[in-house]
């Protein structure tokens, strides 16, 4: 019988716990992110400005969409977090069945729902006309793949539920190494134009879904569903639903701030589209270790809610924002001083003004990276509490705050409220996060009457 390689994060050094599971996580961020710099870098250097500021002006319903997709998952995996936290493996195996079914059915409607849309998004968001088609050849494709979206970050949300941060981390490298050869050969030989690294991106996740997938059926017998356990069950079900769609919701709400804004951007030209996407990769990629840290305090927060340790709770979330923190300050001195260096990864040293533009946007943004990191963590943390709820209305904040800047201070203001809109965003949130988190550790340690024991029953 093959062995698990599943971690209780209900004991030991909360630090150490979560330094030793964000460091995977991390390393799997950086090469998920490797596919869209990758595709960025090829698209810009051989297929030219115009072409990156197609894929670029994608960018904020790409979020939508998919975010939506990553979301779903993610909420998903925090009943198996917690059951697995309070040692009921029959009720893991249920919920993790049951994700299946709902993740079939979403990612077919979906797939359906936003192919067709697809040009009439497009227009919606004033895509410039000059960009419009290369804009539809790309995300048209992203669309298509929404089921290998879901099948990745549905397995490997499950994988990371248990306490395994590593293994999704080698099939993202694999997939990472895929997709760079597929770019390639679809831009160098096959001429697809911006359809090639769409597709490469795809089929880049399928493969690592399928692989965290014959990895689950190999290493972890606790998932071995059999009989009954795969029934489509009502409480399930709605549990689920309960927590996985208001964490969706979250990114899609957020994102819609960012269609706005993204649609104000568009109005002010392709320079600017451009200058906005090549400074959204490099920040994007820069980010990822507050991704990694809202993921473990996630797993983090959900199996000491199943084990009922209150107490690790707060502990772990002040390690993360520490280690939030002091990253926040590095990658800050980073981008201020080599941002513009960075950025030439993705255009010729001649764009001069997108440059400059490329660099302020940097510069604004990582002068914020503390609230961001507040945003992630704390967030991440009360959803692993079970309170998935409140993720929407922190995404409201972020949603009005990008709509404030898209509507009033863009066309006020130009560029320059273009690289203070998210920063304005992050405080949003966070001004509603803080109380969030406060009221929701009073509503569990009321439900608990304060017991700080060993593993007992998990909240859902």
């Amino acid at each position: 019988m093959a062995k698990s390689t599943t971690k209780d994060m209900a004991s030991g050094s909360p630090m150490k716990l979560i330094l030793g599971f964000a460091i995977p996580m991390l390393l799997g961020l950086l090469f998920q992110q490797c596919y869209s710099m990758v595709n960025t870098i090829i698209v810009g250097k051989w297929l030219g400005v115009n072409s990156l500021a197609a894929v670029g002006s994608t960018g904020s319903i790409n979020f939508m969409i998919i975010g939506f997709c990553t979301g779903i998952c993610s909420g998903f995996a925090i009943p198996s977090a917690q059951k697995f936290g309070a040692g009921d493996y029959k009720a893991l195996r249920k919920f993790v069945a049951n994700s299946f079914w709902i993740a079939a059915i979403f990612s077919v409607i979906m797939t359906i729902v936003f192919c067709l849309l697809c040009m009439d998004i497009l227009r919606w968001m004033k895509t410039p006309s000059d960009i419009i088609d290369e804009a539809y050849s790309y995300i048209f494709v992203i669309f298509l793949g929404i089921p290998a979206t879901y099948l990745y970050n549905l397995l490997a949300g499950i994988i990371r539920s248990l306490g395994d941060s590593k293994t999704p981390v080698y099939f993202l490298t694999i997939s990472s190494v895929l997709n760079v050869i597929l770019d390639l050969i679809s831009i160098g030989i096959l001429d697809m134009g911006v359809a090639g690294p769409a597709w490469s991106t795809v089929i880049s996740q399928a493969v690592s879904g399928i692989l965290c997938l014959i990895y689950i059926r190999k290493r972890f017998d606790i998932l071995k569903i059999q009989g009954d356990e795969w029934k489509f069950d009502g409480h399930y079900i709605k549990m689920l639903c309960m927590m996985g769609i208001p964490m969706g919701l979250q990114y899609s709400i957020t994102a819609i701030g960012s269609v706005i804004l993204q649609t104000s951007v568009n109005s002010l030209g392709s320079l600017a589209v451009a200058s906005v996407t090549a400074g959204s990769r490099v920040s994007t990629f820069f980010c990822c270790p507050f991704d990694a840290l809202g993921g473990t305090i996630a797993t983090y927060a959900g199996q000491n809610v199943g084990a009922k340790r209150l107490d690790r709770i707060n502990q772990g979330l002040k390690a993360a924002i520490l280690i939030g923190a002091v990253y926040s300050v590095v990658a800050c001195l980073i981008l201020s001083f080599f941002g513009k260096t960075i950025s030439l990864l993705f255009m010729d040293a001649k764009e001069v003004e997108i440059l400059h533009q490329v660099q302020q946007f940097l510069l604004y943004n990582s002068l914020f990276y503390i609230p961001l990191a507040l945003v992630n963590i704390v967030r991440f943390c009360i959803q692993g509490m079970g309170y998935s709820a409140f993720a929407i209305l922190a995404g409201v904040c972020e949603m009005g705050a990008r709509t404030l800047a898209g509507f009033l201070l863009v066309p006020l203001f130009g560029y320059t409220a273009v690289c203070f809109a998210s920063p304005l965003a992050w405080v949003c949130a966070d001004l509603f996060l803080i109380p969030a988190y406060l009221h929701c550790m009073k509503k569990l340690r009321k439900m608990f009457g304060e017991y700080k024991g060993s593993k007992g029953t998990a909240l859902v």
